[in-house]
């Protein structure tokens, strides 16, 4: 199961930022391994450190919530595994210092993210499309075409962001290396900090002149038409990953995903069960006392359905290979249709006088007698 960073620190998807804090601070206290005796409290205290950096920072926040869970929201933002040590953690003599504290570097910059290390451009944010299919399209797979807005790569720069390869120079504030490191004196001894370079934010590099056409974004906002292709059996919440048809990355980083989310309409005659179908037929009562066939509806149109003689309201039959494709492995699911007897509400003088004439010999030979009892 992913981690809920919400779960994690106890609060709610509501909380605010106070809130947060306030969890923070009390469970840091509790699980620090110099306070706690717990074996697994290193790995907890790491844990809680790596909620409250993400649910304390509101651009990070909105990109988990939208993915919902925190393997995507790795996956999503480039982050790997969180390791306290990039925050000046050693677990040594600091159970005294102020966790409040701590928190306020963690989103105002004074631990630089993840470790305050050079870091690379950001890979391009993941997008989310939500589908509508119809249950025939879910039943045989069908291509369709999407248009998404998207931050596309400048071909002008090549997604450098500058106007030529010579404007990009080494960050003068931290010669390259993507970040500063900073001593404070506290009452508990020094602080060491590693912080991100605010000039050329992690990366060690700057740009002399940016590309006119992006700003020196290295991106800009385009529409694309993709080609998606829904697989025979897909089911309602079907998750399609697209592989590089997310955001491109900032200054040549990696292109993100898409995930398109299907959605399959309710159909206005068949009900999905897994991957079989159900659905009623009316059959007329002469059929269903004499036997005959019917014509029934399927995904693939009219099919043949024998009605034995004798045939009751209610009764379900089943057609072999008539439902949906199975999504994972071969196969092929079934349509069980429910026959209802259809009794005609209006009649002309013959047809009473025929059906005056059936109850008559019925009741000779005991028929309504065992029927109705």
């Amino acid at each position: 199961m992913a981690k809920d960073y919400y779960d994690i620190l106890g609060v709610s998807k509501n909380a605010t930022k106070d809130e947060v804090k306030k969890a923070y601070k009390k469970l840091a206290k509790k699980h620090h391994p110099d306070v706690s005796k717990d074996s697994g409290s290193t790995e907890k205290f790491k844990e809680i450190n790596e909620a409250a950096s993400i649910l304390g920072d509101d651009e990070k926040r909105s990109q988990y919530d939208q993915f919902g869970d925190a393997d995507a929201f790795k996956r999503a933002s480039g982050s790997g595994g969180f390791n306290a040590s990039d925050f000046g953690f050693d677990f040594g003599g600091s159970s005294s210092f102020d966790f409040g504290d701590v928190f306020d570097r963690f989103f105002s910059g004074g631990f630089g993210g993840f470790g305050g290390r050079r870091r690379g451009p950001s890979r391009g944010a993941d997008l989310r499309y939500d589908m509508e299919i119809t249950l025939e399209e879910a039943g045989s797979g069908v291509e369709k075409h999407i248009t998404i807005p998207r931050l596309e790569r400048c071909t002008k720069c090549d997604g450098t962001g500058a106007e030529s390869g010579s404007d990009i120079v080494e960050c003068p504030d931290c010669n390259g290396s993507g970040a500063v490191r900073r001593t404070s004196r506290t009452p508990f001894g020094m602080f060491a900090t590693t912080t991100t370079c605010r000039k050329c934010r992690g990366e060690g590099k700057t740009i002399k002149n940016e590309c006119k056409v992006c700003d020196g974004t290295g991106v800009v906002k385009k529409s694309r038409k993709i080609e998606i292709k829904v697989p025979a059996g897909a089911e309602d919440g079907t998750n399609l990953l697209v592989r590089g048809e997310g955001e491109a990355g900032v200054k040549g980083a990696e292109t993100g995903d898409l995930y398109v989310i299907l959605h399959v309409k309710e159909h206005d005659m068949f009900e999905r069960e897994g991957d079989d179908i159900n659905v009623k037929a009316d059959v007329p009562f002469t059929i269903a006392a004499l036997g005959g066939e019917i014509d029934v509806p399927t995904l693939e149109g009219k099919a043949k359905l024998k009605i034995p003689a004798g045939t009751q309201s209610n009764t379900i039959f089943r057609l072999r290979g008539k439902g949906i494709p199975y999504l994972h492995g071969e196969g092929v699911g079934d349509e069980n249709v429910e026959v209802i007897i259809s009794v005609p509400k209006k009649m002309s003088g013959k047809q009473k006088e025929l059906l005056k004439q059936f109850e008559k010999e019925s009741k000779k030979k005991g028929v309504l007698k065992k029927v109705f009892g």
